[in-house]
């Protein structure tokens, strides 16, 4: 069996928001680069959903193909999905080996059973002509720009998933950002974008460190349970004066 352990994450699939960056990037909003802001949304999302903190367990491939299972569909039922292919196949050998039709039937209680299936078998097929076997250990010795461009060299890979890959797999400090991420980011005013894989690029190289992978998995719950696209609860939000949005509503 393909030996890994859950891992707390965001649900990260291969959704409008793992697209191609953009060429023209917009600048950041004046308080978008500042650390300081950045830690206190950190702050304020701590003291609602609590502090996280990142143990990095689930080997890279098995990321990488989890990430691919979780688009379109709930965390619970991407669990379910990975756990049934682990069930059925003993080694990522024998999931290359298998055809698109047959992983299909495997994973199709996560939706979108086979288009899923093809990207696992373009992404295990590309694994295996660059390295000689399945596997993402070259990882280790290439620097976080490196990883992360040879991560979205893969077929149907954006930066997001790259991003989760590393982050969850690796501990490396690589800032994801899904559509939940985009929304609270543009609504706060730390950002002024339209797709979150600018989002992403504007926002990873001034997340600090230490609180990456925290303020990454609060603002997916933020997104999810507060600052909702459809009628966000800001009487409950704790972020305030920092949030641009609430402020022109007030």
């Amino acid at each position: 069996m393909i030996s890994d352990a859950t891992t707390e994450k965001s649900a990260a699939g291969l959704r409008s928001e793992d697209a191609a960056l953009p060429t023209e990037r917009r600048p950041c909003a004046p308080s978008g680069g500042a650390p300081e802001i950045l830690r206190r949304v950190d702050e304020a999302l701590v003291r609602m959903y609590g502090p996280k903190s990142l143990k990095p367990s689930r080997e890279p491939v098995g990321e990488l193909i989890h990430i691919i299972l979780t688009q379109n569909t709930s965390d619970v039922n991407s669990d379910r999905t990975y756990a049934a292919l682990r069930r059925t196949y003993d080694s990522w050998e024998d999931v290359a080996a298998a055809s698109a039709p047959e992983i299909a039937d495997v994973i199709r209680i996560g939706g979108l059973a086979d288009i899923k299936a093809a990207r696992i078998v373009d992404v295990l097929a590309r694994l295996e002509a660059d390295h000689g076997h399945i596997g993402l250990g070259a990882l280790g010795g290439m620097d976080d720009d490196e990883a992360f461009a040879y991560l979205t060299s893969l077929p149907g890979v954006g930066p997001k998933t790259a991003a989760c890959v590393l982050l969850f797999a690796l501990g490396r400090p690589v800032f994801p950002v899904d559509t939940h991420v985009h929304r609270v980011a543009n609504r706060v005013g730390l950002v002024d974008t339209k797709q979150p894989a600018a989002t992403q690029a504007e926002l990873a190289p001034v997340v600090p460190d230490d609180i990456l992978y925290q303020l990454h998995m609060n603002m997916v719950e933020h997104g999810r349970r507060t600052c909702r696209a459809l009628r966000p609860e800001c009487e409950r939000c704790g972020l305030g004066g920092d949030c641009a949005w609430h402020r022109a509503r007030a």
